[in-house]
């Protein structure tokens, strides 16, 4: 596949800020304090999580389309999205007094397509299609051929590289210390794109960490084999981050200009989206913890150091929150699933807990359908423990007096129903 380079223009940058002056908030970059002293750094928050469309995407969005002509005003817009760059597409459509059709797949919750829908009010209509991103984005790009739409990318294109490059200024104008290291969340690459070429203009030393999901590391693949790749399969978990397959616009800036991309498992960032609600009282989306989620990899080499990590959004659906604390309980070792044979006499099931469970481990899972003739039921069983060191003495325990069946956690084609 051939590369289109670009390289970014700090004066279009420049420019794009004194656009979206009136648009987008001038978000705090805000010391805090907890993983501050927890890292022995000074560590900041830069809260795009505070824009009104509650992202960074505004920025981008709002850049390219009051860029277009008046022929492409007057024929619309249209874009695919299901979630954040929607929003920001949606709020500037309204602003710009700019019809646009935003297509989403079918399965988008109900909360996600009123946002957009209050955000862009009568200029905006909502179409979904299809059940994944992707069969959103081709309808989406079928109608801009047909009808000559102009299509918002939300990643690869240079006016909104340009765009969410402003989130790189406004970090360097905020402060006056020297940043040594700031950490930022890497999806299709047009933020890490943007804030890249900004910073390392105007602050040569500073590195610039980007951080990916494990379960879509499509930036990483593509600068480890040095061209672009689109990737079979994705854990879509972080919506605001899970993409297939980067830009070739974004790839190449990133290439040159990200000092490292590292990947972060979904239940570490899933239980930063835990800590920051419980004990900082902030709300973020799978997304906007990612750059946090990183830290406890870069420990020793920030300690001492000024850091910034973007937090990108706050677009959480509550009724996520079940599969959040399950996902980070997994991933601290303190949820196991198991099958569990009970012999088929009274009194089985109440030996097990009893005798078998130590007083602080918890049933938070259980299917049994009792058979006949059969010497030996089972039951899959889910239990919460307090302690990792608590699994192994567990098993133990359930060989000993034959009930363990067998240990599911570590078997992804069975364990996919339970999770």
């Amino acid at each position: 596949m051939q590369t289109t380079t670009y390289f970014l223009n700090l004066k279009n940058v420049e420019t794009a800020a004194e656009k979206l002056k009136e648009v987008v908030s001038l978000t705090p970059l805000s010391k805090n304090e907890r993983y501050s002293n927890q890292f022995g750094c000074n560590l900041f928050f830069k809260r795009e999580d505070l824009q009104q469309v509650r992202s960074y995407k505004i920025r981008g969005a709002y850049n390219k389309m009051s860029s277009l002509n008046e022929v492409q005003i007057e024929n619309g817009i249209v874009c695919a999205s299901a979630g954040n760059h929607a929003q920001g597409v949606a709020l500037s459509c309204k602003l710009l007094k700019i019809k646009g059709t935003i297509y989403m797949p079918a399965p988008t919750p109900n909360q996600k397509i009123e946002q957009v829908k209050m955000f862009g009010e009568n200029f905006i209509e909502v179409i979904l299609v299809g059940d994944t991103f992707d069969d959103a984005y081709d309808a989406a790009k079928l109608e801009c051929e047909r009808l000559n739409k102009t299509f918002i990318h939300p990643f690869n294109d240079e006016k909104v590289i340009e765009g969410q490059a402003t989130v790189g200024l406004e970090i360097l104008k905020q402060t006056k210390q020297p940043i040594d290291y700031i950490f930022i969340p890497v999806g299709g690459g047009g933020l890490a794109a943007g804030l890249s070429l900004v910073v390392k203009q105007l602050s040569p030393t500073t590195k610039i960490i980007g951080v990916e999901p494990e379960g879509a590391p499509s930036m990483s693949v593509a600068i480890q084999k040095d061209r672009i790749v689109e990737l079979k399969n994705i854990d879509r978990f972080v919506d605001g981050a899970a993409v297939k397959k980067v830009g070739d616009k974004t790839f190449e800036i990133c290439k040159q200009h990200l000092d490292a991309v590292i990947t972060v498992p979904e239940g570490k960032i899933c239980q930063t989206i835990l800590e920051l609600y419980n004990k900082d009282a902030i709300v973020v989306e799978p997304a906007g913890a990612l750059s946090i989620s990183a830290l406890d990899e870069y420990s020793d080499t920030i300690k001492g150091k000024n850091v910034v990590c973007v937090v990108s959004g706050s677009n959480n659906d509550i009724t996520r929150t079940p599969e959040i604390k399950e996902r980070a309980l997994l991933h601290a070792n303190l949820k196991h699933y198991f099958i569990i044979k009970f012999p088929q006499r009274a009194g089985a099931l109440r030996e097990f807990v009893v005798d078998i469970l130590g007083p602080t481990d918890d049933i938070t899972h259980f299917e049994y359908t009792k058979k006949v003739n059969r010497e030996n039921d089972v039951a899959v069983v889910g239990l919460e423990l307090k302690s990792p060191n608590d699994l192994q003495p567990l098993i133990t325990k359930m060989k000993r007096h034959n009930f363990y069946g067998d240990y599911l956690n570590d078997k992804p084609d069975l364990f996919q129903f339970l999770v």
